[in-house]
């Protein structure tokens, strides 16, 4: 009777296992977030799967069929527990900061994954090494085998200040010359990113209403286009999401169907997502 038990146990651990497929893609950004999205491919019959999340920390946390529509999922620390429904294809996504640490001007990024991982990193990085032979590298982005594997990388600042230290070297600037400048670098970043959410975008606002007028729009979504161009054509979702008294859900697929259609850009950040009309 023992046998009998174990040999069904050992048949049903390759079903529960292979109840899914997934890619893994992770976007780096400059300030140690990383936007974690899987694609998955649930096997025929399957009404349920279970994936173990990256990190502990899971910001704009969204689980959604190939369409867009959200799913209905529960949320265990770190397992998620999907009800597929109908979907074909599920969409995982996430932001979290607990993936990537700093030492020194040396960020690294570390991953355990059964699956090869996509890693993109912040643009202008540099790679200072690697855990593993990469599966492919091309520009800021790496495949990575399954595994712990980790990616260890500077970002284009610093490699900036690493080459202005030679040639200050070369001619013979002093260390305090030096680092008045790098204060006054940081200082001239952060007033940029200061501003950056209160920037406007060039915007010819009759032609932006006479492009409206192309797609069938219902009230909210029409009161949401007007919403940013009266705020110079640039507005945080959150802030769009508010105004109109929207659920966070409704107005994701809102966005998402508006930058479809071409009538805006979304720009993701790593605390939150801006929308930006497009002319």
């Amino acid at each position: 009777m023992k046998k009998a038990l174990i040999m069904v146990v050992l048949l049903l651990i390759p079903l529960v296992s292979a109840q899914y497929t997934y890619d893994l893609t992770l976007t780096v950004y400059r300030d140690g977030y990383v936007n974690v999205n899987y694609q998955i491919v649930p096997n025929e019959f399957t009404s349920q799967i279970s994936l173990k999340l990256l990190g502990s920390n899971y910001e704009d946390l969204f689980v959604t069929d190939e369409s867009g529509t959200p799913l209905s999922y529960e949320l265990n620390d770190d397992e998620i527990l999907i009800n597929v429904g109908d979907a074909q294809i599920i969409e995982v996504t996430y932001n979290t900061p607990d993936l990537t640490k700093k030492e020194g001007l040396v960020w690294s990024i570390s991953v355990e994954s059964d699956m090869p991982v996509k890693i993109i990193l912040p643009e202008g990085s540099t790679i200072v090494d690697l855990s593993d032979i990469p599966m492919s590298i091309q520009g800021e982005t790496v495949e990575m085998p399954s595994g712990n594997q980790s990616v260890s990388y500077v970002l284009s600042s610093s490699v900036s200040g690493e080459v202005g230290d030679s040639e200050e070297e070369k001619t013979s600037y002093s260390l305090i010359g030096v680092a008045i400048i790098l204060i006054i670098g940081v200082v001239a970043m952060a007033s940029k990113l200061l501003r950056k959410g209160k920037k406007e975008v060039k915007l010819d606002k009759e032609a932006f209403l006479k492009k409206m007028e192309r797609f069938e729009l219902n009230d909210e979504e029409r009161k949401a286009l007007l919403y940013i161009l009266e705020k110079g054509g640039r507005a945080s979702q959150a802030e769009v999401r508010n105004a109109l008294g929207i659920p966070k859900t409704t107005a994701w697929r809102m966005f998402q169907r508006f930058e479809k259609n071409g009538l805006v850009k979304i720009i993701r950040g790593s605390k939150e997502n801006w929308i930006e009309l497009k002319p």
